[in-house]
């Protein structure tokens, strides 16, 4: 599958998971960040938007990964991770970069995670 839609009563979105950089958590909201720069709201919790990515796409899934309490990133957006500056600066390398503050315990599991995982 290469899209995912979220569905709501006030709102349709079909995204292309590619496109995707990463979902911040906002209370009972989460915002999606795409490459293009666009950004958008969805009336879910980080967690549902966790459960719908692992229902949508099965194992294509395993292109996002939760990072701490607030981040859901698109692994192939991920440029550095710095643990004593606690950021994780995610870029496509010609067009973008945006830096996420992350907690130094986050960051080490996911440099862990990244270390264990292969393209």
């Amino acid at each position: 599958m290469n899209y995912i839609i979220f569905n709501s009563r006030d709102q349709f979105l079909r995204l292309e998971i590619v496109k995707i950089v990463y979902f911040e958590a906002d209370g009972n909201y989460t915002k999606i960040v795409m490459a293009n720069k666009l950004s958008g709201i969805l009336p879910l919790s980080i967690g549902n938007v966790e459960k719908a990515l692992a229902t949508q796409l099965k194992e294509e899934a395993a292109l996002f990964i939760r990072v701490g309490k607030r981040f859901i990133v698109n692994r192939k957006f991920i440029y550095e991770a710095n643990i004593p500056k606690q950021s994780l600066v995610l870029s496509d390398f010609s067009f973008f970069a945006f830096k996420l503050p992350i907690s130094k315990a986050a960051l080490k599991n996911l440099k862990e995670l990244l270390l264990h995982i292969r393209e």
